[in-house]
């Protein structure tokens, strides 16, 4: 099993949502995150400076199976690339498991109903 966590655009969010959903990737958590970018310049916005240093993005996180995690990369990569400085990045971490609470199951089974696999 990896993790995969995924720090895109704001505005490609629904573009990358869409597109995991299609790569039967049906369940993942998103969460509002800020970071500090490379670039430091401001931006003008009817004659007011801002500050972009400090850059509002999403961080999607998914656990996949093996079998699964280069379809879901895959997936995020095209969805989220506009070719732009600030496109995002995707990290891939090892899992060492997997719990079920209501049913105790562990490993991959954890992750997906077996009922689905036939």
């Amino acid at each position: 099993m990896k993790k995969i966590e995924a720090i895109i655009r704001k505005t490609k969010f629904e573009d990358v949502k869409e597109a995991l959903l299609e790569a039967d990737i049906e369940w993942f958590s998103y969460y509002d995150v800020r970071g500090i970018g490379k670039t430091r310049q401001g931006r003008i916005y009817r004659g007011v400076v801002y500050n972009t240093s400090s850059i509002e993005r999403i961080l999607i996180s998914i656990v996949v199976r093996e079998k699964n995690v280069e379809k879901t990369v895959q997936a995020i990569i095209k969805a989220a690339h506009t070719g732009e400085i600030g496109d995002g990045r995707i990290f891939v971490i090892p899992i060492e498991d997997a719990i079920r609470i209501r049913t105790g199951e562990r490993g991959d089974i954890a992750l997906y109903n077996a009922e689905q696999e036939k």
